[in-house]
């Protein structure tokens, strides 16, 4: 049975809400998952999980979160190379850019990315949750 980690940011909801869905879809599937919010896990504990699930919204022009995610960030991925990873977040304006451009430096850090990002236009709805839990299976199936 795969470890996967889901660790996200949320400021309203929104991904926090698609987090779920995506955790849910990886314990269907058979994963081992566990959901955390980026400030309740450490870098130091990503050798434990054979899988990782990213989600942050956009934030003002169209980058990850600042102040928490960033730099979080920027320390995780010196762990992701060869392991399977998907990212999700959602967005208000710009149509998504900070994803596709976070799918490029996932693949430069040399992540097995598992699937293109999803990104959702503000509140995910139930189809946008259905979609979320199909990620959430895919990262399952690529870490078995």
């Amino acid at each position: 049975m795969s470890k996967i980690a889901v660790i996200y940011w949320s400021g309203t909801g929104n991904t926090e809400s698609m987090a779920n869905a995506v955790t849910e879809g990886a314990k269907d599937a058979g994963a081992d998952a566990s959901l955390f919010t980026v400030d309740k896990f450490s870098v130091s504990e990503m050798t434990s999980y054979d899988a990782f699930i990213f989600g942050c919204p956009a934030m003002g022009a169209e980058v990850l979160e600042e102040s928490e995610f960033e730099p979080f960030f920027v320390e995780a991925e010196k762990n992701i190379s060869g392991k399977p990873v998907a990212l999700f977040g959602s967005y208000g304006w710009g149509g998504g850019q900070y994803m596709r451009d976070w799918e490029e430096r996932v693949k430069a850090d040399g992540a097995n990315l598992v699937a293109d990002g999803l990104d959702i236009e503000n509140a995910p709805t139930d189809e946008n949750l259905v979609e979320c839990k199909s990620l959430g299976k895919k990262v399952a199936e690529a870490a078995n």
